[in-house]
């Protein structure tokens, strides 16, 4: 029942925020790979073995709502195999992953760097929805990097981490925190 209420939530807020558009707000697609990092540790780069990257889909949609705030709805898909390892436990079969997550980005990348209109920095935070085994609501947290392929910034490359800190992370068995890694094209739409 908490599940069900958090997604019907997690929803709502997306819908309100993607409703509150209007022609001066700047939407943005961005489609890219994925990999995930579920081995347990608190650190994103520990263990390269234990990375799941094999079905790397990751697909965003963006809105600009504010000077430097955006709201996004991202998807991403991805898989782990037999005998690859999650929290340090090899699994005995396949398993599909797939998540969808809601998050508030902050770019801040013109207070570090005012006169370089080439490259921008972000921070996001939000909330997931995503299934292993079984599924589960995540809290996330994160932050990336954009590179403008164009003076008019409509073309990008961008970089992310986001940890993923699950709900029911004590009870949940493979469905627990992680760390996603993306890399983008991005684009105007």
């Amino acid at each position: 029942m908490r599940k069900s209420l958090l997604l019907t939530a997690l929803i709502a807020f997306t819908l309100s925020s993607f409703g509150q558009s209007s022609s001066s707000n700047e939407w943005f697609g961005s489609i890219g790979l994925n990999a995930i990092n579920s081995q347990g540790s608190q650190s994103p780069v520990n263990g390269m073995g234990d990375w799941a990257i094999n079905l790397p889909v990751s697909l965003a949609v963006e809105v600009g709502w504010t000077s430097g705030l955006s709201i996004e709805q991202s998807f991403t898909l991805n898989s782990f195999a037999k005998g690859d390892e999650i929290d340090g436990i090899e699994l005995q079969e396949d398993y599909t992953y797939f998540s969808f997550d809601t998050h508030a980005k902050y770019y801040f990348g013109k207070h570090l760097l005012p006169s370089a209109d080439w490259i921008d920095f972000y921070g996001n935070a939000g909330v997931g929805f995503f299934n292993i085994d079984e599924t589960n609501i995540s809290l996330n947290l994160g932050g990336g990097i954009l590179f403008w392929l164009n003076r008019r910034q409509t073309i990008g490359i961008r970089a992310q981490v986001i940890g993923k800190f699950a709900m029911d992370h004590a009870e949940s068995g493979i469905d627990n925190n992680h760390y996603q890694t993306h890399i983008q094209a991005f684009f105007a739409l």
